[in-house]
């Protein structure tokens, strides 16, 4: 019997729903629906039958996680282990998911409870979903404790390891873990791949991220849209944009993620323009643009200051595509409108879009930092003082710029007022020198976008010592900024 259910199922007949039909053939039907995402026909099938199995609970709560449909599926499982029935160790993984959707770390510690209780604490499966939710909570110790645990590991083990490394911000460290995953002689997949290179964007390491693609072409990876999405990303934090553009020609089959990142990418070196016109581009070979696109476009036309032309696009977001703006694209438009400068002009939507952000996401700086920026551009420091006070009591930190060099493969790190780097006091110096050179040429710092109530020596200090510029400082002290691999390309420093 073929059990792979292609067409929609046949609809439900209340009179004659279980005549002939026994728990297998209900669960099959179950299953169908789900493979359509017909859930509320799961869901009523499911209610209706008189006797269930232990397939299908767990199908019920297995469809329901992967539909995102969390706090249900977390119900189900509730209702299926009071009754006495035994999870697989698939329906676990799904259930720890849910946790993970739901961000409720207290349920899933219940989860790894019951896990341990139930004799799978050292299933493969299971030890990796738990180190999964754990990380993806921001608890990579406890991930990593889970994982080191196993008595034996599989790739999908060390993906997890690497992949909690990378999105917790231990770079370096998923680097480390990739490593050892070759030297133990694991098989690298696509998964694998998108983590590292992932990792080498964040680190702009083009070395490395040049040798981990080599390894992506051997294995046959390459071709793989998550695997080219991150090439492109990892480019062009690197200042290659040649090659960004490269590996996204060399895609097999459209996808929006990537012509989604690809406008981000032409956005991040300032070419608004080709990102406007890649989205034309897109919208005529039809490919729908989704939140995500329209994302990359307001991100492109923030970095080239075509305020403008995002909001128009925030604007189409709604109107044409209908989509409903999320905190993202909020945060953006903020964002493009305190770097275009027009504080003034833009005070009562900027006002209505930062609240909007606050009501979303309380935590989030950059609407406090904006309405901070305000009101300072009108002198009222009275209530810069407030705004302040209120990030203070509700214990947010406005995220410090970073900016990253790569000399002979290490990384070098830099932020404002940072004097961690053994260098420090050399850059410094030097990078005092280089200012009062460009001085004499006639630069004059642009310091109206510093807002602060301070006086101009002090905005000037701040300007001098901004991530970037401490960053090109010390490019420039050590010789000469690393080349991209294909000849022609610009010497470069890697800055964020």
């Amino acid at each position: 019997m073929n059990l792979n259910i292609c067409t929609s199922p046949p609809p439900i007949l209340e009179d004659d729903i279980f005549a002939g039909k026994n728990i297998m053939s209900c669960n099959i039907l179950i299953g169908g629906f789900i493979q359509n995402g017909d859930l509320e026909g799961a869901r009523q099938l499911f209610d209706e039958m008189p006797e269930r199995n232990v397939a299908t609970w767990n199908t019920m709560v297995v469809g329901m996680t992967q539909f995102e449909f969390n706090d249900e599926g977390l119900s189900l499982f509730s209702q299926m282990h009071s009754l006495g029935f035994v999870l697989d160790v698939f329906t676990l993984g799904s259930v720890l998911r849910g946790c993970t959707g739901l961000k409720n770390p207290n349920a899933g510690r219940q989860i790894h409870g019951y896990v341990v209780k139930s004799g799978f604490e050292f299933n493969l499966v299971v030890r990796s979903s738990l180190a999964h939710m754990y990380m993806k909570f921001g608890s990579l110790g406890e991930g990593e404790k889970v994982i080191k645990a196993m008595p034996i590991r599989n790739v999908v083990a060390c993906n997890t390891l690497i992949a909690g490394r990378a999105q917790n911000g231990f770079s370096e460290g998923a680097l480390d873990q990739y490593n050892m995953m070759k030297m133990a002689g694991f098989k690298l997949d696509k998964i694998t791949f998108v983590s590292v290179i992932s990792s080498c964007s964040e680190l702009a390491t083009l070395g490395q991220g040049q040798q981990i693609h080599a390894e992506a072409i051997k294995t046959g990876a390459s071709t793989v849209v998550g695997v080219i999405s991150s090439l492109i990303s990892m480019y062009s934090r690197c200042a290659c944009l040649d090659e960004s553009v490269k590996a996204f020609l060399e895609k097999e089959e459209a996808d929006v993620v990537l012509w989604s990142s690809m406008i981000v990418t032409y956005g991040f070196h300032g070419k608004g323009e080709e990102a406007i016109e890649l989205f034309n581009w897109m919208d005529q070979v039809r490919l729908d643009a989704n939140d995500v696109t329209v994302l990359s476009l307001l991100y492109a036309c923030n970095h080239c200051g075509l305020k403008d032309k995002g909001l128009q696009f925030f604007n189409l977001m709604i109107e044409k595509y209908g989509l409903e703006p999320r905190l993202e694209n909020y945060t953006c438009v903020v964002d493009l409108l305190g770097w275009s400068g027009c504080l003034e002009e833009a005070e009562d939507i900027a006002k209505r879009i930062a609240e909007e952000v606050l009501r979303l996401d309380p935590q989030d700086s950059t609407p406090y930092v904006l309405l901070s920026n305000i009101q300072a551009s009108a002198l009222r420091w009275q209530d810069v003082s407030e705004v302040r006070k209120v990030m203070r009591d509700r214990r947010v930190k406005k995220e410090l710029g970073i900016s990253w060099f790569e000399v002979k493969n290490q990384v070098h790190q830099f932020c404002m007022r940072d004097k961690s780097h053994p260098q420090s006091m050399e850059i410094d110096i030097y990078l005092k020198e280089l200012t009062w050179e460009i001085k004499l040429q006639g630069y004059v710092p642009g310091n109206d976008s510093v807002l602060h109530d301070m006086d101009a020596e002090e905005k000037d200090h701040n300007l001098a010592h901004h991530s970037e510029k401490l960053a090109i400082a010390f490019a420039l002290m050590n010789k000469h900024p690393r080349r991209c691999s294909n000849p022609g390309d610009e010497e470069f420093a890697c800055l964020q």
